[in-house]
């Protein structure tokens, strides 16, 4: 079964290959990220988010108002915002968890 996933942010930790490796199809969102931008890259349609940016936490209750059945990630080295946390079905830092078995978690 082929997964749908937006990554949204920078990639350092190539979270973005490691999901297609494992068969997801992934489409990147960068810079500023809103709500036209989600639903042009199919976040209705998406099985997953993974955000890569804290400073775009803004983004998941806006995935989360756009689609009830979107798993929200977040694979970023710092602290998420008290505000996005309720909102999470995941967050991983890449130092404590390599961009592979994030993936396959994620997607098997």
């Amino acid at each position: 079964m082929s997964m749908d996933v937006i990554v949204a942010g920078p990639d350092e930790d190539d979270i973005t290959a490691a999901l297609e490796e494992e068969g997801a199809t992934v489409a990147r969102l960068n810079g500023v990220i809103s709500r036209p931008a989600l639903e042009e890259a199919g976040i209705v349609d998406a099985d997953l988010y993974v955000l890569t940016d804290i400073g775009q936490a803004t983004t998941i209750p806006i995935v989360c108002d756009l689609s009830e059945d979107v798993r929200t990630v977040v694979y970023a080295r710092d602290t998420v915002p008290e505000f996005v946390k309720g909102q999470l079905d995941l967050a991983v830092d890449p130092q404590l968890m390599d961009a592979a078995i994030v993936a396959d978690e994620l997607t098997g």
